[in-house]
């Protein structure tokens, strides 16, 4: 398992999501990041290194830095925003 660390923006953001069912969707995407951090799809072009997990209707964006075994989630966003 990976260390997880979480970015400031993400905090803010999961605190407004009041459904309870996205909210677990999110933390069991997360748990599962942490089993296997290369989970996630490898996004290109200006992002790249990030990986990006859909969670019906949110993407959660991370990084894996594989030298430190530590996964910084990024962002979480609406798809429509992509």
């Amino acid at each position: 398992m990976v260390e997880i660390r979480f970015d400031k923006k993400f905090t803010i953001i999961f605190s407004k999501v009041k459904d309870k069912l996205s909210r677990t969707k999110i933390t069991t995407q997360i748990k599962k990041i942490s089993e296997n951090p290369k989970v996630g799809k490898p996004i290109k072009y200006d992002r790249k290194g990030t990986r990006e997990l859909y969670i019906k209707p949110f993407r959660l964006s991370y990084f894996y830095l594989a030298e430190k075994n530590i996964v910084y989630i990024l962002d979480l966003y609406h798809k429509k925003r992509q």
